[in-house]
């Protein structure tokens, strides 16, 4: 039999990012899932602060040179890719030198977001599109960890559904309390805009704030995990409401037994 293939994006892995919750679960549960006896590809954003040369990144030049449009502006795509030998994987990295080559994730050094935080997460999961695409893998489940991700559902349902190598694939979303309170500028459908998606597709995505981009994430995903004890009250009380398979919290250290039962039966029900 085939083995179930499973598509991780992380906004953040570590040891490429300070260890955290949600950074140690991008380390820890590909590894387990692949010991499972699943077949993982992960993606993270290429973030400046990650030192190339202590993690031995390197460009994968065959799967770079694509441009990603946002707001009919072109924006090179350089895609990375970094081993970490002890779990035996590879963790691909979306790199653009406009968006990711400054040394901060989310805020400057005086902690103000940063304003075109709106097109890195559009270049984020476009990119990551793309390069599966471009790898011909075709995931049987999604993943998705972090905020960042969280324009991946819409875009695989909407842009994407057509295209065979993510038709059949079912999407998980994780919530965790990774929130911000500061709103995209105005103009943010204008820049999720692609061939494939309609102004009507966009729901909650369009108020641009942090809710309202998990909402959209929950709209269309199959299922979810609560990644987080503590999650926005907002968004926990819309993800109990919608009906969807959910995994509760899991804060035992072999949590990733949980998920994987959680992955079969997601992936199972036809």
């Amino acid at each position: 039999m085939d083995k179930k293939r499973v598509l991780y994006v992380n906004q953040e892995i570590m040891p490429y990012l300070e260890e955290s919750p949600m950074s140690s679960i991008g380390r820890l549960l590909p590894q387990k899932t692949q010991e499972n006896g699943k077949e993982i590809r992960t993606f993270m954003p290429r973030f400046g602060l990650i030192n190339e040369r202590r993690n031995q990144l390197h460009e994968v030049i065959r799967l770079s040179g694509m441009n990603l449009i946002i707001d009919d502006i072109d924006h090179p795509l350089i895609i990375k890719v970094a081993s970490i030998q002890q779990a035996r994987m590879q963790v691909y990295f979306i790199d653009n030198e406009d968006f990711f080559h400054r040394k901060f994730v989310f805020r400057d050094t005086d902690g103000k977001y940063f304003e075109d935080n709106d097109e890195r997460t559009v270049f984020f999961s476009k990119g990551v599109l793309e390069t599966v695409k471009k790898l011909g893998w075709a995931p049987d489940l999604i993943h998705c960890n972090g905020w960042f991700s969280s324009l991946l559902p819409l875009f695989v349902r909407t842009a994407y559904k057509h295209n065979p190598i993510f038709s059949d694939s079912k999407i998980i979303v994780s919530l965790y309390n990774d929130d911000f309170t500061e709103k995209f500028k105005t103009g943010f459908e204008k820049k999720i805009l692609m061939n494939g998606i309609e102004e009507s597709d966009f729901g909650h995505y369009k108020d641009g704030n942090y809710v309202s981009l998990i909402k959209g994430a929950i709209d269309h995903a199959d299922a979810l995990i609560q990644g987080s004890p503590e999650v926005n009250e907002e968004v926990m009380e819309y993800a109990k409401a919608c009906g969807k398979p959910m995994l509760e919290y899991q804060d035992s250290e072999d949590y990733y037994v949980a998920y994987n039962g959680f992955y079969d039966k997601i992936i199972s029900e036809g």
